[in-house]
């Protein structure tokens, strides 16, 4: 369906405003002297784990202007080079405590100037803010035709927006993924204990049958850091039918893609394993998960009211339909 134009061309005035407003047209950037590529080069790099090559991948800069960049800062004394393990040629950074000092600045400011435009707002608008950005953010990315599929052996990665997607399990996955689904639904339901301890339980019988066809798990990991999951269950909900289970992505990884490329991964197993049909189990009222469910052909086919999780919430049935 064709995007209004008159919308197109507010979004792009809204657009302009934001750059001229975070100063990235010139001028002191997050309160430092520093261009915006380097400001975001610095937070990336805090992250740990990153190489030279990765950064400009992340940062989609070309090899030449990260290496002017990384110069600068390295002599500014913000930054120091180490060769990699294995492979010297490799060229890992890291922050050094001026670095660290700086960083700490720029996100003291970041937030402040966050917090002043929050505060600015009507009550109860906060949320719309960051609800409306997510999504925006997350559309203007990279497509999820751009996304090579994993294949479904242990540890098999793809370099993708800054992130690896990786299949199979992974030292730590059940705990993290436990973690991240008991943080987010704890703010957004008011789930507690009985939800972590289901989703545990859950994860970690899955994770002892990962090894039969038909079932296949994925992470995205960040600086070593696992920052997104989603799997498939091929045996659950019975012959051709595939069950998307454990999609999540943390706080700092919503926008990037992430989630989009993770769930790409999953429906192209699904359709690779010939599975007639794929299901996913959700809530009402997460609004932003549903149009991204529903602009990858799923359906929402069934609504209940449930208690499994701790609290009563309007559980739905979502379908896909292999193409």
């Amino acid at each position: 369906m064709p995007t209004d134009p008159i919308l197109v061309e507010e979004l792009r005035a809204v657009s302009r405003t934001m750059v001229r407003a975070l100063g990235f047209m010139g001028g002191d950037f997050a309160g430092t002297q520093l261009s915006p590529s380097a400001v975001h080069a610095l937070i990336e790099i805090e992250r740990g784990g990153l190489s030279a090559r990765e950064l400009g991948e992340r940062l989609r800069l070309e090899k030449s202007s990260v290496s002017r960049m990384l110069r600068k800062l390295v002599a500014s004394g913000d930054v120091q080079e180490s060769a990699g393990e294995g492979d010297g040629r490799v060229k890992m950074l890291s922050l050094t405590t001026r670095g660290q000092q700086r960083v700490a600045a720029i996100h003291a400011f970041a937030r402040a100037q966050v917090a002043g435009a929050m505060g600015r707002l009507p009550p109860g608008r906060d949320q719309v803010v960051l609800d409306g950005l997510r999504l925006y953010a997350d559309a203007l990315g990279p497509t999820a035709d751009h996304f090579a599929s994993p294949p479904t052996g242990d540890r098999a990665g793809v370099q993708v927006a800054g992130a690896d997607i990786c299949s199979g399990y992974q030292l730590g996955l059940i705990a993290r993924i436990t973690q991240m689904h008991a943080l987010f639904y704890a703010r957004v339901s008011g789930f507690g204990q009985r939800f972590e301890s289901v989703v545990a339980g859950g994860l970690a019988e899955f994770c002892n049958r990962l090894e039969r066809p038909g079932n296949a798990i994925w992470s995205a990991k960040q600086g070593g850091q696992i920052v997104g999951s989603v799997a498939i269950d091929g045996e659950d909900l019975g012959p051709g039918i595939a069950h998307l289970r454990w999609f999540i992505v943390d706080d700092e990884a919503r926008g990037s893609g992430v989630g989009r490329r993770l769930l790409a991964a999953a429906l192209a197993f699904a359709d690779e394993q010939a599975f007639a049909e794929t299901h996913l189990w959700t809530f009402s009222g997460l609004s932003a998960a549903r149009r991204l469910y529903e602009a990858h052909g799923f359906v929402c086919v069934e609504e209940r009211p449930g208690s499994q999780w701790g609290n009563e919430v309007l559980e739905q049935r979502f379908v896909r339909y292999r193409p």
